[in-house]
């Protein structure tokens, strides 16, 4: 369908019209995404989905998705798994505690309600991991309710198309796009929450907006007003901390040494190799010999990674006469580790490894 089909004149839009434009877009242009493949939807797919996109780019998150339907493809399924399995599945996403969240939800569910989606909102918030914005989402989507789902595409769209001046993170902003998604909320929720995230992850995009082919082009504020690039107003992020991790490589008759993290805190419960953080890579390698009594020699192995607050400049030590400490720590083959959930950047570190086992 050409664009001109269904975006009418701007003197004839109306705050009433454009929800039902933007839906007759959807329709021609909705992304071919494998949760959205059953009809109707099946609310344990919106869900796993809703918490995988959740920090992760959605062309990311296909493959996990498939592959976690495959190992778990019931939320009885995932019920009856183990904590160590639920993360192993879950590694390379990051952010784990939404993997321990989905656990902990599945087996309330199986204990609460036969192992299915309860219906009710409340019912829905009150299960770990699930916020207003993922209850939404499940109610309209897969229940066919009339309830929001504004996440930061929401937000932006909103803000553009309103010419909305509140910074969107703040309570204020948050609010009053809270109330115009709600006034403008058509029959089809479920489909009209999906096309404003297709539209502010395809058209609406942060940098550059594609105002060329939007449907509510000619309805938008920011656009006519040549603000786009302005609006939305968010309060700027603070600076990403920078650490300097040092890795121990421990190699004793075909095993390599690993450490299980507190089960509190960043990478909660997953193991990594031996390693210590300190402002400078000299501190952290010092820090990292006196931990285990012994030398870092070679320098086998560098990576940076980057998380949302943090970024780890990695660098991985040869190891050999050590005293290992007390604590978490065990010795696994090369086998037994792809076993385990590794944290982060450790499992590329592992991977490297390998070879040497």
């Amino acid at each position: 369908m050409r664009r001109e089909e269904w975006i009418r004149k701007e003197k004839t839009l109306t705050y009433t019209e454009w929800p039902g434009i933007l839906l007759a877009w959807f329709d021609q242009n909705k992304r071919e995404l494998p949760w959205r493949e059953t009809k109707p939807r099946d609310p344990y797919h919106v869900w796993v989905s809703e918490i995988m996109l959740q920090q992760t780019r959605t062309e990311a998150v296909k493959p996990y998705f498939t592959s976690w339907m495959e190992r778990f493809p019931t939320i009885e399924a995932l019920a009856e798994a183990d904590e160590a399995e639920v993360l192993h599945q879950w590694q390379g996403l990051g952010y784990y505690s939404r993997a321990r969240n989905l656990h902990k939800a599945a087996l309330l569910m199986k204990e609460n309600y036969g192992s299915a989606m309860p219906q009710g909102k409340e019912e829905i918030r009150a299960l770990p991991g699930i916020g207003d914005y993922t209850a939404g989402a499940i109610l309209s989507m897969a229940f066919e309710k009339k309830e929001a789902a504004i996440d930061g595409n929401v937000l932006r769209v909103y803000a553009r198309l309103y010419g909305i001046e509140d910074d969107i993170l703040k309570t204020a902003g948050r609010k009053r796009i809270t109330q115009l998604v709600c006034e403008t909320l058509p029959d089809r929720a479920g489909d009209f929450n999906e096309a404003l995230m297709d539209l502010g992850a395809n058209v609406c995009i942060p940098k550059h907006p594609r105002c060329d082919t939007c449907p509510l082009s000619a309805f938008c504020e920011a656009f006519h007003q040549g603000r786009v690039e302005e609006l939305p107003h968010r309060t700027k992020k603070k600076p990403q901390q920078e650490l300097c991790a040092a890795c121990a490589i421990c190699i004793r008759d075909g095993k390599v040494l690993l450490h299980k993290r507190p089960r509190t805190g960043m990478l909660a419960s997953m193991w990594e190799f031996p390693m210590t953080l300190a402002d400078t890579s000299g501190e952290s390698r010092t820090l990292l010999e006196k931990e285990l009594q012994g030398k870092a020699e070679q320098d086998l192995w560098r990576c940076t990674h980057i998380f949302t607050h943090r970024i780890w400049h990695m660098i991985a030590y040869e190891m050999g006469d050590i005293i290992v400490p007390a604590g978490e720590y065990q010795w696994f083959s090369a086998a037994e580790y792809q076993k385990i959930p590794l944290a982060g950047p450790h499992a590329r570190l592992a991977a490297f490894v390998e070879k040497y086992l």
